[in-house]
């Protein structure tokens, strides 16, 4: 059975590469009826946090993706964090020490540095052999690393040949001989380093594939020695693309969002924002670009994934949320719409519950213009403020006539008892009929009027969403004091 995970550090909000490797290892285990496992690498003890881990939860979450085994729902082959796993972690370094794969070194971190900067200094590559650290071994070390409550940090033998191995995406990988020397697996405050740890927990989680981003392609050499080391056959790699900004950079804070939890802030829809994310190095067999999560996971395949770099778009991600928004459902969109508008003071949470019916109609008139919710205060802002005051033109017969009609439609309107669409279409379209202004000029004018600007929603969803106090007002404050 397929078997991968997803194995974030809680040090931080969840970045848009970390989203994307979990909706690929999510895609795969769904597509091969396998399992997804969410693990947290905690070890860092300085950076993680409860809270980092509950807003990744959170954010896996929005974006629609469930775990079959993890840290909240447990599993059998738990515990799901690393740092619950120490005991593991020291059993199988004892292992590796015991089969003289492994070593202890006495050197405190500041004289490994020391090391690592000398050979540096001579110009060679800081590869490390059990050699350099013999003279730290001594009695009188090893009474103080005792007296201190320290343990020797655990040294791996790194073998001297070449690994090589088929990455799902990238082809043969070769790692030449000497590309590394001996490196730490354990620190000296008990706690694993990444590379041994991950080893273990896809060793003892029965890890079948890694699918993750290939700035983690350097890793896998140490990771091929540690599974030979164990005996145990590694997963199937598979390295995905790197994620560039629009300058062919990394992506980074300077591109803009960055993060799930901002996305959402911005309103993307879930469905838009994994539906952009799943293209980011990926394609469909028929080069389709808005599908579903179903059809995701239909056609989802590791080949179908590129070695060249993806890059984010930002303006093609928000063209695709707009058409998310305008095709999903209406209420929804509404309810997602609610607290920008409270934001933005148009409402009160209550007024907005109120007048629900009404608030649909009005978001209904904007959400063809807009990419994002965040955006949709800002449509509605011409049902909530008034234009300033438009002073009309009256120079030319056309533009007296323009008014003539309108203060035609403002009598009408004052009389009209039921409001409805057709009633107040019909009142404006017999005005239009009997005065036989231009018709351009009018309709140009009847907007400025009531929105104060050049474009927005249909005319006849602002008349009728505006009611009828309002119109009347808008058009008095224009025509007014004209004859």
């Amino acid at each position: 059975m397929v078997r991968v995970r997803f194995a974030p550090s809680p040090t931080g909000h969840l970045h848009v590469g970390g989203a994307r490797t979990a909706l690929f290892n999510y895609l795969y285990a769904q597509h091969a009826a396998g399992k997804f496992i969410l693990r947290i690498e905690d070890t860092d003890m300085e950076r993680s946090t409860k809270e980092s881990e509950e807003k990744l939860i959170e954010s896996l979450l929005w974006m629609g993706i469930s775990w079959d085994e993890g840290p909240d729902i447990g599993g059998p082959y738990g515990p799901y964090r690393q740092s619950e796993r120490k005991f593991t972690y020291r059993q199988m370094a004892e292992q590796l020490l015991e089969e003289g794969k492994a070593y202890e070194v006495f050197a405190y971190p500041e004289e490994i540095k020391k090391l690592h900067d000398a050979l540096m200094a001579m110009g060679k590559a800081p590869h490390y052999t059990e050699e350099m650290f013999k003279e730290f071994d001594t009695p009188e070390r090893r009474r103080a690393f005792k007296e201190k409550g320290l343990t020797p940090a655990v040294f791996f033998k790194m073998p001297r040949k070449e690994y090589a191995f088929i990455d799902l995406v990238k082809g043969e990988v070769v790692f030449k001989e000497g590309s590394l020397g001996d490196f730490a697996i354990m620190r000296s405050n008990g706690l694993p380093i990444y590379n041994f740890a991950v080893v273990i927990d896809d060793i003892s989680m029965e890890i079948t594939h890694v699918i993750r981003g290939d700035d983690h392609l350097s890793n896998t050499l140490k990771q091929l020695a540690l599974y030979e080391a164990f005996g145990i056959v590694p997963p199937k790699f598979a390295h995905v693309s790197m994620i560039l900004g629009p300058d062919g950079k990394k992506l980074s804070k300077r591109h803009g969002a960055t993060s799930v939890e901002e996305f959402r802030d911005k309103g993307f829809l879930p469905e838009a924002f994994i539906n952009y994310l799943v293209l980011l190095g990926w394609s469909h067999p028929e080069g389709k670009e808005i599908m579903s999560i179903d059809e995701m996971i239909r056609e989802f395949s590791i080949e179908r994934l590129h070695s060249s770099p993806a890059v984010f778009d930002v303006t093609k991600a928000r063209w695709m949320n707009g058409v998310y928004i305008r095709q999903v459902n209406l209420e929804r969109v509404t309810e997602l719409a609610i607290p920008y508008i409270v934001e933005k003071g148009y409402m009160t949470e209550e007024q907005a519950k109120a007048n629900i019916k009404w608030l649909r109609k009005a978001v209904d008139s904007v959400r063809k213009s807009v990419e994002t919710i965040e955006e949709i205060p800002e449509k509605l802002e011409v049902y909530f403020k008034g234009p300033e005051i438009i002073e009309l033109p009256v120079k030319t017969e056309e533009e007296k006539q323009v008014v003539l009609v309108l203060k035609k439609i403002r009598e009408h309107l004052e009389e009209l008892d039921v409001w409805d669409h057709k009633a107040v279409v019909d009142i404006v379209k017999n005005a239009v009929k009997e005065i036989k202004p231009d018709r351009k000029l009018f309709y140009q004018t009847l907007r400025k009027v009531l929105t104060g600007m050049d474009e927005g929603p249909e005319l006849v969803e602002i008349l009728f969403l505006l009611g009828k106090n309002k119109v009347t007002d808008r058009i008095d404050r224009a025509v007014g004091n004209l004859c």
